[in-house]
């Protein structure tokens, strides 16, 4: 208890203890001795004050180093946690897609965490090294020189500089976080390319006014497990960059040449249209590998369409020019998609394989307002495409009252979700056809030497006395039962 109290006091106690006492002395003992006594009293007193300023230092000093190793404990509790969280999200049944922006956010805090504790580490690391140094020196203010020039520290500055060294540090993490997250989205989007995880969509393009069915668009979608399914929004931009776009251009048009091998086994004249990546487009080498693809299965080529963006169109350098002659050769017809304006040569199009353009239902609708101006109006846009036999596709009709206006623009076909949306292809359109079974051949029944007229007419005479004598009807062979399967199977080839 004593102790305790002891420790309360004031370090100059001592020294204020000492001088009264040795004062004191000094007055009660007359003389030298009195003199003495005091001194060495008031000396006793200062070094209690010194000695005590000392301890309290030490204290201090071994507080300071306990809370900072209490977080730095803290700091390795907080990134033990981090990690269970960060185990934890991805063991949770979620999107690929929904999954990457919560690793990045927990990869960030990863990333303060270990900053923090790095400056909490170099705190004290510093401070060791100034207690190394003071140790050392004998005696600090005999060894300094006189004129040391002040060192004056702006706090503001070094409050500043800290800031932006840590924005710099979170941007560099939040960075690299992101380019993992890209990386392990273009791993996975690789991966359902080689392992055929790309399906086909068919949104039907539908006569006006009756809405009657005659053609489809093939729309790519890709499937990275049973619960994702990706738009071509969501990952047509990092196959272009990883240089898988005349991969999955090519897997699109050997599903949409099946669709076509499909639609013409049936009657009315119903094709497939087909897109391919701007990459393909600009590429004159991944353009010839369609066309070989193209020329192998060119009996399934009628059926076929191929959408071909306004602005690619315009910048085609000769050789891809030649290479949709080429195309246009083996009974591939082009549509002009995506328009951007209504600045048209039919004519042009016409010669180079178009027959069909397919414009947008906004952009239709806000030349017909008048909010936008052009070279050939709307109303007459139909009727200029269908003196060389193109065809005007009115696209993207999201509703009844678009469908209307495109029906009084004059648009023979249209597509949007006024229609119909998209729906998967049934497995069965991919199925390779059966081959026709070769019926056998009927025996010949053996011949008979003709009958005379005296034979003919001695045969009518027996039939006439005795009717019995007609010979029975041969029974006729019953027709082979075929399982509904079977039918099924063939009327779907």
């Amino acid at each position: 208890m004593a102790s305790a109290r002891l420790k309360a006091l004031h370090p100059l106690a001592g020294a204020v203890t000492g001088l009264s006492a040795g004062a004191a002395v000094a007055i009660l003992l007359p003389g030298g001795l009195g003199a003495a006594l005091g001194l060495l009293a008031s000396g006793a007193g200062v070094m209690l004050s010194m000695r005590a300023f000392e301890r309290r230092g030490l204290a201090r000093h071994e507080q300071a180093m306990a809370g900072l190793g209490e977080v730095k404990v803290r700091l390795a509790t907080n990134a033990i946690r981090l990690d269970a969280l960060s185990e934890r999200v991805q063991q949770m049944p979620m999107r690929d897609a929904d999954a990457a922006p919560a690793r990045a956010a927990i990869h960030e805090l990863t990333a303060e965490v270990g900053l923090l504790g790095d400056l909490i580490h170099q705190v004290a690391t510093t401070l060791s090294d100034h207690e190394t140094v003071l140790a050392r020196l004998p005696e600090p203010a005999a060894a300094l020189p006189a004129s040391v020039p002040e060192v004056v520290l702006d706090p503001e500055a070094v409050r500043r500089e800290r800031a932006e060294k840590l924005t710099a540090e979170r941007a560099a993490a939040a960075a690299k976080a992101r380019e993992e997250a890209e990386a392990e989205r273009a791993a996975l989007i690789g991966r359902a390319l080689s392992e055929g995880g790309l399906e086909v969509h068919l949104q039907p393009i539908v006569s006006l006014p009756q809405r009657r069915t005659c053609g489809y668009e093939a729309l790519a979608r890709l499937r990275l497990d049973e619960n994702t399914l990706l738009l071509p929004h969501e990952f047509i931009e990092t196959v272009e960059a990883r240089g898988f776009g005349p991969t999955l251009d090519a897997l699109v048009l050997t599903r949409a040449l099946a669709i076509a091998r499909h639609l013409g086994s049936k009657d009315g004249g119903i094709f497939v249209s087909c897109n391919f990546s701007n990459a393909t487009w600009t590429s004159s080498r991944a353009l010839a590998a369609l066309t070989r693809i193209l020329d192998k299965y060119r009996e399934h080529t009628g059926h076929l369409v191929i959408e071909m963006p306004q602005a690619v169109f315009r910048e085609l350098d000769p050789t891809s020019l030649g290479l949709l002659g080429a195309m246009s050769a083996n009974g591939v017809r082009f549509a002009l998609d995506q328009l951007v304006d209504l600045r048209l040569d039919p004519r042009a199009l016409f010669d180079r394989g178009v027959r069909y353009v397919k414009a947008p239902a906004a952009l239709l609708q806000a030349h017909l307002d008048g909010r936008v101006q052009s070279d050939i109006d709307a109303g007459d846009l139909a009727t200029l495409l269908a003196r060389v036999s193109i065809s005007l596709v009115a696209d993207q009709v999201e509703d009844n009252p678009a469908a209307a206006d495109m029906i009084e623009l004059g648009a023979t076909m249209g597509q949007g979700q006024a229609f119909s949306p998209p729906r998967p292809v049934k497995p069965e359109v991919f199925a390779e056809p059966e081959p026709t079974p070769v019926a056998a051949p009927v025996p010949a029944e053996p011949s008979r030497p003709p009958e005379s007229i005296v034979e003919r007419l001695m045969g009518r005479d027996r039939l006439a006395q005795d009717p019995a004598a007609i010979p029975e009807p041969a029974p006729q062979a019953r027709p082979e039962r075929l399982p509904f399967r079977s039918v099924l199977r063939r009327a779907s080839a």
